[in-house]
């Protein structure tokens, strides 16, 4: 097997060298390999967009990496014509080679014009220009959109007076008050998917957009158009234009999908307050995307089918909705491997899960995890291992569990309610450390809309030190020469009280992510108000322990450009600060910034660039120092297909982390306006994506350009003095960075 692999690397490098040789081994004499293809646009319409109309090409040619090397073809060119294990491997991970058709080519161009007439070029015509060398064949399909046309007016031939008078109240008919407009037949097509959804809304079950046609008249020696816009009126095989018939329902029953069981293991209460199809109200197909999109978010729900039954007599709808619900408990052993900067080491987690808890979808889980790790080079302590033990619980309901909201609002709005409790055990050589935590968390979104919403309305970390070693206590904690505040402070007792606001909105083009949260106000006003305690720092306290008191904000912006089906260019920024005040003078550990890793500057390893300009001194413990209360993120990817489900990347990164206080012991580490810009660090390199569809397995190598952190010129600029043991860096991680 070993000899296998290493056969196919082998054939896998030798197809990167030959790149561009013997692609047309498998071309047969009489035809040609598509080499090349181009979309043109001839004169002056450069607004039109040449790279979505190449979505119309039947062929496009064999893929490119980065738009360059046609390595899966090279590879493909590389098998044998017989059928031995090498040829086959090597034919199965390539691409074989796209032979020229004139028939799809003339279709193509069809398709071609046809989507310009659409967009109102009406006379335009399509020329294809070929060129061939050898084997190879290159193809231009040039584009003469000629002048546009443009609608003049529009007007309404509704023949059924009593729809006439429901759509102009309900103000649909939005194209006769446009005035003069481009020639669009998606505008035309828009309002007639306006009309059909408005009647759907209102009763007008059997109303489908074919009842909606147009007549256009054009106008002699101009480019005008006159649209009429026609509604017919209903007809069947028995009924012929007739007013169009609106239902009502008559009736609403519910089924089991379950085989040999009729019974719907949810409560009667949450079946009905996840439907909104109801007797008595007029039929509306938005009301039945409501229901399925309800029933589809329940955990305990497998599959909704909703049928309708109609009685043509009296217009009336009996509906029948089927469920059929998932098994509601499962068990799973997820088992893993470790390395912390070189400490080996093992965890498993043991996970039980409930998706019908109360009969009303209630998920419940509760994690069992175990870790131990190997921790090598510490001198001077009794115990080389780490120990980690924790118990994590999660209910989730699958509505708002709030006062004071009305039923309409409950109903309206996607919406889970979580409640969670964490205990988590740590024994490390140089101390013990226990954290207690606890969450009320509510997160939503609204149906029409692409924007989703938290609120962290109490969460509860309390974490303590038990034990402390008398070596790392000396050499670290106490040393005065040290006087590493960060340090010692996130190796005391402390409780974090913050409660917290997050929204998200994507629409596939472009993402926005921003988190705003708060710590310790409350407290603050209570201690003020009941005159509570104070430890030697002057720190209020609650049952003998110092609080947190802070503010955080984060915002994240991502915008995705694409080149084509198989590639595209991913923007992303992001910036976030904190502030500690009042009881707090440094940020909890957990709450610091660090950069460096897969998803931030992957020219450094995670956490070991920042903050500043600082240079790291001890690798033992100095990754407490590189944290900072400002982070700042700027990304750009290119991603592209590559062949099977692998995807490559080039990156290009810059950011940093900085404090806002000065800290002796994080020396250059402060944010200043006028020095900004010179400590920001770059890193270039590329990536390895292995995409399993529902999962993504991620591979990044990356090399630093520009180190702010340097203590010689050649530090400084590694872009112009590359240093592999110095500036590269390799990360594994699951999902995409951004």
């Amino acid at each position: 097997m070993t000899m296998r692999l290493r056969g196919i690397a082998q054939m896998l490098s030798a197809a990167m060298i030959a790149a561009g040789c013997s692609t047309t081994k498998f071309v047969g004499d009489g035809s040609y390999l598509l080499d090349k293809v181009e979309v043109s646009v001839d004169g002056k319409y450069k607004d039109i967009n040449t790279l979505q109309l190449k979505n119309y090409l039947r062929q496009t040619g064999n893929s490119r990496w980065f738009s360059t090397l046609k390595i899966p073809l090279a590879t493909y060119s590389l098998s044998g014509r017989d059928s031995s294990w090498m040829s086959r491997v090597l034919r199965s991970i390539g691409e074989a080679p796209v032979i020229y058709d004139s028939m799809l080519t003339r279709r193509a161009c069809d398709d071609l014009r046809a989507e310009l007439q659409n967009e109102g070029y009406l006379a335009a015509t399509v020329d294809v220009f070929t060129k061939t060398k050898g084997k190879k064949m290159r193809v231009n399909y040039v584009l003469h959109p000629r002048e546009p046309f443009f609608i003049r007016s529009v007007k309404y031939d509704i023949r059924d007076k009593a729809l006439e008078g429901m759509l102009r109240g309900m103000h649909v008919l939005t194209l006769e008050n446009r005035g003069r407009m481009k020639f669009s037949a998606v505008e035309l097509n828009n309002e007639r998917k306006r009309i059909t959804d408005a009647l759907t809304n209102i009763g007008y079950y059997r109303f489908h957009k074919d009842y909606i046609t147009y007549i256009a008249d054009t106008v002699r020696g101009s480019r005008d158009i006159d649209i009429t816009l026609v509604l017919h009126n209903y007809h069947t095989n028995n009924i012929d234009d007739a007013p169009h018939p609106q239902y009502t329902i008559r009736s609403v029953s519910y089924l089991s999908g379950q085989p040999g069981d009729s019974v719907i293991r949810l409560r009667r209460k949450v079946i009905h307050n996840n439907t909104f199809i109801e007797p008595g109200q007029m039929y509306s197909a938005k009301k039945l995307q409501q229901t399925y999109n309800h029933f589809g978010r329940l955990q305990a729900v497998k599959y909704t089918n909703i049928s309708f039954d109609e009685n043509p007599a009296t217009h009336e709808l009996d509906c029948k909705i089927q469920l059929s619900t998932n098994k509601p408990h499962t068990i799973s052993f997820e088992p893993e491997g470790t390395n912390t900067a070189g400490d080996l080491g093992a965890a498993a987690t043991l996970a039980y899960q409930n998706r019908n808890l109360f009969h009303g979808s209630e998920q419940l889980s509760v994690k069992l995890r175990g870790a131990y790790e190997a921790i090598r080079g510490l001198e001077g302590y009794s115990n080389q291992n780490f120990l980690e033990y924790s118990i994590e619980t999660n209910l989730m309901f699958p509505r708002f569990i709030a006062p004071f909201l009305s039923k309409s609002f409950r109903r309206r709005i996607n919406a889970t309610s979580q409640v969670s409790l964490l205990y988590d055990l740590q024994n490390r050589p140089e101390y013990h450390r226990r954290v207690f935590a606890m969450a009320w968390k509510y997160r939503w979104n609204d149906d029409n809309h692409h924007d989703r919403y938290q609120i962290d309305l109490l969460d509860l970390n309390f974490i303590s030190m038990p034990w402390i070693s008398e070596t790392f206590k000396t050499n670290y904690l106490d040393d005065a020469s040290s006087r590493n505040a960060i340090l010692r402070y996130n190796y005391e007792d402390l409780l974090i009280m913050k409660i917290g606001f997050g929204y998200a909105y994507n629409n596939g083009r472009y993402a926005i992510k921003a988190n705003v949260e708060t710590a310790g106000n409350v407290l603050n006003a209570a201690a003020r108000m009941f005159h509570f305690s104070k430890n030697d720092m002057g720190q209020y306290k609650v049952a003998r322990i110092a609080y947190a008191q802070y503010v955080k904000g984060d915002i994240e912006y991502t915008r995705n450009i694409r080149f084509g089906y198989n590639s595209e260019l991913v923007l992303h920024a992001g910036f976030g600060i904190a502030y500690p005040y009042g009881n707090s003078t440094v940020l909890p550990f957990e709450k610091r910034y660090f950069s460096g890793g897969a998803n931030s500057v992957r020219g450094w390893s995670v956490r070991s660039l920042g903050p500043g300009r600082y240079v790291r001194k001890d690798g033992n413990i100095d990754f407490i120092n590189q944290t900072g209360d400002m982070k700042l993120d700027l990304n750009v990817e290119y991603r592209a297909h590559l062949f099977w489900k692998i995807f490559g990347a080039l990156f290009v990164d810059a950011g940093n982390i900085w404090t806002l206080r000065a800290y002796d012991e994080q020396p250059g580490g402060q944010f200043r306006f006028d020095t900004f810009l010179k400590e920001l660090a770059a890193s270039y390199g590329l990536g390895i994506r292995f995409n399993f569809d529902f999962f993504i397995v991620r591979f990044d190598m990356g090399m630093k350009a520009v180190n702010p952190a340097y203590e010689t010129s050649k530090d400084h600029f590694p872009i112009i003095h590359p240093k592999l043991s110095r500036d590269f860096a390799f990360h594994f991680a699951v999902g995409m960075p951004f």
